[in-house]
């Protein structure tokens, strides 16, 4: 437990931060059922990596032989996205998949809220009544909170997920971020990482490399991934966030995302503010529209 009354869980790559309020002893016994349901999770994951890594088929739904239950969300999570005709594998979604899991010991009686943040994505439990705001950081090389939105309790959306080329993953655009409002962090997690992949323009200012020279074990092998991005004229920052917009916006009108906040060189867009889901502030000036249309 961490000094401020949070929960700190880690076990290899898997590093979780937990926070809940309500009963005490209600939240103290879901922490430890969380910790129990915590303790298999990686194990499971790793005796199914080998297909989690494939890149997923537009054919048929799960892929057989995967029986983890973090695994099924990560599949379920990205199959619209394989289905629509795109490059992309479970672990697209592993890290919110991770989260939801764990999301569940939560819900209960006696909870008011509780998160479970994993990296940067992040399974929500909401009471009626209650409400969390969540900070979106765009440059961890420059931490700050440059924009917030806030999620309600009557609402449905329970995941929040950001991707981009600064962080810990690998990302084929160039967005510094994008920040997804979704039903759940598996499917938030998924659609963060397909819409910071359409951020993207071909520039000399931006550096590629194969993935797997990046990153031995990258599931997106010899494809080309981001490493660096220098300054951008303005009209290409424009073009880049365009693709991603647009991508997003049809993501929302298909009622996989509630709303996305993309961020690039101290720029941003984002979709129309769903209902009982605010942006609260964004420190930087959108894109004029006369840029991104162009």
């Amino acid at each position: 437990m961490l000094a401020d009354g949070r929960w700190h869980f880690q076990h290899g790559p898997i590093d979780l931060l937990i926070e809940a309020q309500g009963q005490p002893e209600v939240c103290r016994e879901a922490h430890e059922e969380c910790w129990q349901a915590f303790q298999p999770v990686l194990a499971t994951l790793v005796r199914e990596l080998a297909t989690l890594r494939l890149p997923l088929p537009t054919t048929h739904a799960l892929p057989p032989g995967l029986r983890g239950p973090v695994a099924q969300r990560m599949v379920r999570a990205c199959l619209p996205h394989a289905r629509a005709g795109l490059y992309i594998t479970p672990m697209a979604a592993v890290a919110g998949s991770v989260a939801d899991h764990l999301i569940g010991c939560y819900r209960r009686a006696g909870i008011a809220r509780a998160y479970i943040n994993n990296g940067g994505d992040i399974a929500l439990h909401l009471a009626p009544g209650e409400r969390w705001r969540v900070g979106v950081v765009p440059r961890v090389h420059a931490p700050q909170v440059d924009a917030d939105l806030t999620v309600e309790g009557p609402s449905p959306w329970r995941g929040v997920a950001t991707s981009g080329w600064r962080g810990r993953s690998l990302s084929l655009g160039i967005a510094d971020s994008v920040t997804v409002l979704a039903a759940d962090a598996a499917t938030a997690d998924a659609a963060a990482t397909v819409i910071a992949n359409h951020v993207n323009l071909d520039h000399p200012a931006v550096l590629r490399r194969p993935a797997r020279e990046v990153r031995d074990d990258s599931d997106l092998g010899d494809l080309p991934v981001t490493v660096a991005v220098d300054t951008l004229p303005r009209e290409a920052v424009g073009s880049a966030l365009a693709h991603g917009l647009a991508c997003a916006n049809a993501l929302r009108a298909k009622g996989r995302i509630a709303h996305a906040l993309l961020a690039l060189a101290d720029c941003w867009v984002q979709t129309a503010a769903p209902r009982r889901a605010n942006i609260a502030r964004a420190r930087c000036a959108p894109v004029p529209a006369a840029i991104v249309a162009s």
